[in-house]
């Protein structure tokens, strides 16, 4: 068997535990079956896509201990590995659909999108767009010659079944009248994710594709490009998705979901490996401690379980002690420690903060102890502030949490634009603004420039602090969210 298998994250944010979860797996079946693992970056979304976040997926992968053989930084016979750099090929493919009769030119506005998904749900169909799109051949020859903006969708079954096969969950069936008419080349020239994905993974090579199974029922849309195009399609696997100890749907407002996250807390990448490695997957001999090579060794995709597989921090915590007690002796313990925080490069970017303030070396580790820390131990009484009700405390948390999740240049100057226009937004005083900040971040008020530890801390660790300082206030509740929400879209509209 020849095994081309790849993982594609998405340079839209931090790098996710799940976007690893599903490396990690690929790689295992890659080289248990002696294949090429392939990474290539999905950045068709180019308002959201940053070189910053493509260099952080890299990292946190590499951290990880995941090696791939062809990727955006290593090269191979099959690039470019970035989708931005192919945009210019996947129009002529999308063109091709069209003139077989397979994909078809859209121009309906969004308003009237809008009315058609209204129409369906009153009819009781899917709310997708489907049905009477398609304009006379005259009609898309006026609108082209007229440069009127448009889309290419893909024609897609009204009635029948769309059978898939899987290799964990046999043949899946699909009602083609539950699937929607994709958008295969959007308005601004880029390929959606369903084009390029395809396109791609034939170009490439690409024989075995494992990817979560929030992808099952995108599986048809996939199907029916490659029976357009004629060509072969790789098998596929859909992984379980990571779940929340409540069993939800694993996500950073419930969980820490960044790998950075794990790496600035002091985890043992190996630990972390080893931990992913157990999400509905086990050794032979159902060990729980092993490494990377002892899993790729063992590694076989039947023994996948496709119950939700609960990612607990705690249970990570457990396993990663076990690693430090048996896995490191005392040197190797020092020499972790120091690469993890206490290097050359860390201390010396908080001396300009340290210097000015300290009289002897030991006032040093109790004014930047909430640096070297993870989650802080703050109480409720800790923001209590003589101007503002904790009811407002508690939206100015939240308010700047939102905002500095949709930052991605993370920097001083960034972080302190996006406060400062906040605080005007919600007719604060800086002062009063910051004091909640400061004890999210710094566990007290009277701290160096909140903006420079931000800064130093990274998005990672900083957004964790101020999800953790809205728990301890005991957060908002369901219907309290729905009305901050509207508050805070209102806020950005002015």
């Amino acid at each position: 068997m020849t095994v081309r298998t790849r993982i594609a994250p998405s340079p839209t944010g931090d790098p996710h535990v799940g976007t690893a979860f599903v490396a990690l797996f690929n790689l295992c079946f890659a080289r248990q079956h002696g294949g090429q693992f392939i990474l290539r970056i999905e950045d068709t979304d180019q308002a959201r896509s940053t070189d910053e976040s493509e260099q952080d997926i890299l990292r946190a992968l590499r951290w990880l201990g995941l090696e791939w053989d062809e990727g955006p930084d290593v090269g191979g016979p099959h690039g470019p590995y970035r989708q931005s750099e192919r945009k210019d090929s996947y129009r002529q493919y999308a063109l091709d659909l069209v003139t077989a009769g397979h994909a078809f030119y859209c121009f309906r506005t969004p308003e009237e999108l809008e009315a058609i998904r209204e129409e369906r749900k009153a009819q009781g169909l899917n709310p997708g767009i489907k049905g009477d799109l398609e304009l006379s051949d005259e009609e898309v020859k006026r609108r082209l010659d007229a440069g009127e903006p448009y889309v290419i969708r893909m024609k897609v079954p009204d009635e029948g079944v769309c059978e898939i096969r899987d290799m964990l969950r046999g043949t899946i069936e699909i009602d083609w009248s539950q699937v929607d008419c994709q958008i295969l080349l959007k308005s601004d020239g880029m390929p959606t994710y369903h084009l390029a994905n395809v396109v791609d993974d034939h170009l490439m090579g690409i024989t075995h594709v494992l990817r979560g199974e929030e992808w099952i029922n995108s599986a048809p849309k996939h199907k029916l490009l490659y029976q357009y195009f004629g060509w072969d399609m790789p098998e596929l696997c859909h992984l379980p998705l990571l779940r929340n100890p409540d069993k939800s749907k694993l996500s950073k407002r419930k969980n820490p979901t960044s790998i950075n996250f794990y790496e600035r807390m002091g985890f043992l990448p190996e630990a972390v490996t080893n931990y992913l490695g157990r999400m509905g997957w086990s050794m032979p001999d159902e060990r729980e401690k092993f490494t990377l090579s002892e899993m790729i060794e063992n590694f076989d995709i039947q023994r996948v379980s496709l119950g939700g597989p609960v990612f607990d921090v705690e249970k990570l915590r457990w396993l990663n002690g076990m690693w430090l007690r048996e896995d490191l002796n005392d040197d190797q313990f020092v020499e972790k420690m120091r690469n993890w925080w206490f290097n050359e490069d860390a201390l010396r970017a908080l001396i300009p903060h340290i210097k000015g303030r300290a009289e002897v070396f030991s006032d040093v580790a109790p004014m930047a102890a909430f640096m070297f820390s993870g989650m802080l131990n703050l109480k409720p009484e800790d923001f209590a502030h003589n101007k503002l009700e904790e009811a407002e405390i508690k939206r100015v948390l939240q308010f700047t949490l939102w905002k500095l999740e949709a930052q991605r240049h993370w920097s001083k100057d960034n972080i302190f634009a996006d406060i400062k226009t906040l605080a005007k937004a919600m007719e604060l005083k800086m002062g009063d603004f910051m004091f909640s900040v400061f004890v999210a971040i710094a566990g007290t008020p009277n701290s160096w420039s909140v903006m420079d530890s931000m800064a130093l801390l990274g998005p990672d660790m900083t957004r964790s602090r101020l999800r953790h300082a809205l728990e301890v206030l005991g957060g908002f509740s369901k219907k309290e969210t729905k009305r901050v929400e509207k508050e805070y879209a209102a806020l950005l509209a002015e």
